[in-house]
């Protein structure tokens, strides 16, 4: 396995989209089931057999969760439209690519932010 030499503002990025994804996941987990209020319901029997079989009234979403949420999922995409069109992949060669940034994903030593929590 090669080891590649990040650029610290890359390296810095990786970190912040780590913790967007994490503080993201970790709000949207608080939040209730539907972003409009929706009526409780039953799920018809056969039907999405690994979910819940019965959904509660759901408040929604108010508008002050919805820009928190919205913000963040830009902040998201900002961070990682930068992580990929950084000019440091233009140094590592096509194939070697999804190998470094796959380590790029892991050299901060807390994953990709798919399953962490905020702090």
């Amino acid at each position: 396995m090669t080891t590649y030499d990040y650029p610290g503002d890359l390296l810095q990025a990786q970190q912040d989209l780590n913790e967007v994804r994490a503080s993201l996941n970790a709000l949207v987990k608080r939040l209730p089931y539907s972003v409009e209020p929706m009526e409780s319901w039953q799920r018809p029997e056969g039907y999405w057999l690994a979910a819940s079989p019965a959904y509660p009234a759901s408040p929604g979403w108010s508008e002050e969760e919805q820009k928190d949420v919205a913000a963040r999922r830009e902040r998201e995409r900002d961070l990682a439209a930068l992580i990929v069109t950084h000019p440091f992949w233009n140094e590592v060669a096509g194939p070697e690519r999804p190998d470094a940034r796959s380590q790029l994903r892991h050299a901060l030593g807390n994953g990709d932010g798919e399953d962490q929590e905020a702090a």
